[in-house]
């Protein structure tokens, strides 16, 4: 029996979702059909990511899925994941081209100052102390570093249209976090992290909106070529409204 992603206790905090045995490579993403938000991530990846890097992690990096987006612009990669199954997963792809690491994100396992480039895709829905882990990337990268980071967006439109029409109390337009418990996971308001990424210090070089046509009447209708054409301009163009489910930062940690 396949075993359920699931609520599990480390330091003084929850990890909303331990993937510990859990196939997520195949349930979530090749089970599901989100062909179209992986090549979203992607196009928002190259757009961020610096060209050329010592060294890289992969903050809840998992089995690895985007580090063909990163391999050939680091000399030295590595994932950092709470999951040993993920991270299993990702040297038996990868083998020796890249480092593993499993632990505790509100207390990476890394010394001060280790990355001169990090990113966190998909992860921040199953963090309750953001603060806490935007501490901790900060602490890791080194002074120019670019962090690209993926938030969970609370202001999308379709969740404005379930609040106006009183499906749901969560509102949207506060800004603060919200836990959506049918779901187990945290939304975030963009201007209640971007607080939290200029309070730790980092400066914001970029902003994109990231799978801006996330509808599954859209993906049968359309298809993921033809959604693709339309993200590639939307990314920029949409960015400043933050209407998007995920919306891309890149960071800059400013030099001593």
């Amino acid at each position: 029996m396949t075993k359920t992603a699931e609520e599990v206790k480390t330091s003084d905090h929850a990890v909303v979702a331990d993937y510990n045995g859990y196939d997520y490579k195949k349930i979530f993403w090749e089970d599901a059909d989100r062909a179209y938000e992986d090549l979203a991530d992607r196009l928002a990846i190259r757009r961020l990511l610096p060209d050329s890097m010592e060294s890289f992690v992969d903050i809840a990096g998992g089995y690895g899925r985007l580090a063909d987006e990163y391999l050939g612009r680091a000399k030295s990669c590595t994932i950092f994941d709470y999951s040993k199954t993920e991270l299993a997963d990702a040297k038996k792809t990868y083998g020796d081209r890249i480092k593993t690491k499993s632990g505790d994100i509100y207390s990476l396992p890394f010394q001060d100052e280790t990355f001169d480039g990090l990113m966190m895709i998909r992860a921040t829905h199953h963090f309750k102390d953001m603060q806490q882990v935007i501490s901790e990337l900060y602490r890791i990268l080194k002074p120019g570093g670019v962090a690209v980071i993926e938030i969970a967006n609370k202001r999308t439109l379709p969740r404005m249209f379930r609040y106006w029409t009183k499906k749901t109390d969560i509102n949207p337009f506060e800004k603060s976090q919200s836990y959506l418990e049918e779901l187990n996971m945290y939304n975030y308001h963009p201007k209640y992290l971007e607080n939290l990424f200029e309070n730790a210090g980092f400066k914001t070089k970029q902003v994109l909106s990231v799978s801006n046509f996330r509808s599954a009447k859209l993906k049968k209708l359309l298809g993921s070529k033809t959604l693709m054409k339309l993200e590639k301009p939307a990314q920029k163009l949409l960015a400043p409204v933050r209407f998007a489910p995920s919306i891309y930062y890149q960071l800059e940690k400013p030099q001593k």
